[in-house]
Formats: structure tokens, C-alpha cells, sequence
């Protein structure tokens, strides 16, 4: 079973393909990692050319799309979740969404209580607690730096790019805050590892997971203008 996973939600464009084989594991058969925040359309569909290619693998051999749903920026979400519907309507396989903030987290391999916090802009950011690697313990939520550790345990760790962000508020120092994005590699893995039937969250439906309004809005109706 071959697994396409992306994810497009920070600002990393990340591409892997993985090999799953039940009760063998999984393999990497490809992967392109770009940090570019400002060309998620222009770097993603090279980077799944480039990640078959290095496999030797076409589309058609494709058993399962994993795609990130964020949260994340509106504009750079979009691009990997409708480039992911779209080749799982031309191929015909299923299409699996993941919460970017758990591949993160599931990078980190941590086995003990943590949060992430990814950049949301605004001078806010995009955040969860876990208790382990594998397991979630809040719904994801966006706001200040602060609500990341407020109500939390006592020097509670936390990673990711909003961490590395904002580490006079969160505490971290050096590499405490790794992984700082999510990774292609992670998300396959973990896609996997729910489709095998182990235990964690669901799988999710291909669809933005936003948690605030894009900043891009329809124009309303216009004023009218009584003649004078």
C-alpha cells in the first residue's frame, strides 16, 4: 500500500511516500522538505513529481492520500487540501485529513505531557496539549502565547515553531522547541498508524480545519446613495 501524504498548513511544504505493508511496517520511498511561506502552489505539485519520481512510482500505484488540515493560514491550507481532493477524485482513492498539530506532535516522539504552538500570525498562535506523542488531550485553539500554558500543568514543554516564536512567554530555549514543523514523514506514519486500527484520534475528513476567519472577505452589497 503506497500512502501520499502533504501538508501545506505552516511554512513548510512537505511531500513523502511511504510503503505499508500490515504487519511489516512502514518504509520511506520519498520526501521533499521546503520552508517557503509565500509559494505553497508553485512548490507542492513539483515536490509530488519529484517524491514519485525518486520512488519510481506513478500515480496510479497510489492505495491513499494523507493531507494536513491545519490549522493553519488560509491561503497555504488551501493549496494542499484542494490539490488533495482533486488527485483523490482523479485516481479514485480515499483521501485522509490530519491535524497538523498532531503530526508535529507525533515527531516529537515525546512520552510525557507537552503542548504545540504553531504561528498563527497576528501575534497569536495555533495550539494543543498532549500527554504523550500519541495523544491529545485538548481540541486545537488559537490566541495569544500565553493561553498555550494558562490552567496547565507547572512547567509544562512546548514545541514547535510558535514556541521558537515567542520563547519569552513559552519558556523554550535552543532546541527545546523541536520539531518546529511538521514533517511529511511524520504525517504518513501517523496516518498509517490510525489506518492500521491503533488506538488515537480518527482520521479526519479532507476538509480546513479553520479556527478563525480568513482575512480575505466577499465585498458586501453597496451603500446606496440617496441623490441629493
Amino acid at each position: 500500500m503506497l500512502v501520499l501524504a502533504f501538508d501545506t498548513a505552516t511554512a513548510a511544504v512537505t511531500v513523502a511516500l511511504y510503503e505499508w505493508s500490515p504487519g511489516e511496517g512502514v518504509r520511506r520511498r520519498g520526501s521533499v522538505e521546503t520552508v517557503d511561506r509565500r509559494r505553497h502552489t508553485e512548490v507542492l505539485t513539483p515536490a509530488i513529481a519529484e517524491v514519485m519520481a525518486e520512488a519510481g512510482a506513478s500515480p496510479d500505484d497510489l492505495s491513499a492520500i494523507a493531507v494536513g488540515v491545519g490549522p493553519g493560514p488560509y491561503t497555504g491550507l488551501r493549496v494542499g487540501l484542494v490539490t488533495a481532493r482533486a488527485m483523490g477524485e482523479s485516481l479514485r482513492v480515499p483521501v485522509h485529513g490530519v491535524c497538523t498539530l498532531d503530526v508535529i506532535a507525533w515527531a516529537s516522539g515525546r512520552t510525557a505531557p507537552f503542548a504545540v504552538a504553531t504561528d498563527a500570525r497576528r501575534k497569536e498562535v495555533y495550539w494543543a496539549r498532549y500527554d504523550s506523542a500519541r495523544s491529545r488531550t485538548t481540541e486545537p485553539a488559537v490566541g495569544p502565547p500565553a493561553d498555550v500554558l494558562a490552567g496547565g500543568p507547572e512547567g509544562l514543554p512546548v514545541i514547535g515553531e510558535g514556541a521558537a516564536l515567542y520563547p519569552e512567554v513559552l519558556g523554550t530555549t535552543g532546541h527545546d522547541a523541536q520539531p518546529l514543523l511538521p514533517t511529511a514523514g511524520a504525517l504518513a506514519e501517523l496516518a498509517v498508524t490510525r489506518l492500521s486500527g491503533a488506538s488515537g484520534p480518527a482520521l479526519l475528513p479532507p476538509e480546513p480545519l479553520y479556527l478563525r476567519r480568513p482575512d480575505a472577505k466577499e465585498p458586501g452589497p453597496r451603500k446606496k446613495v440617496t441623490p441629493r
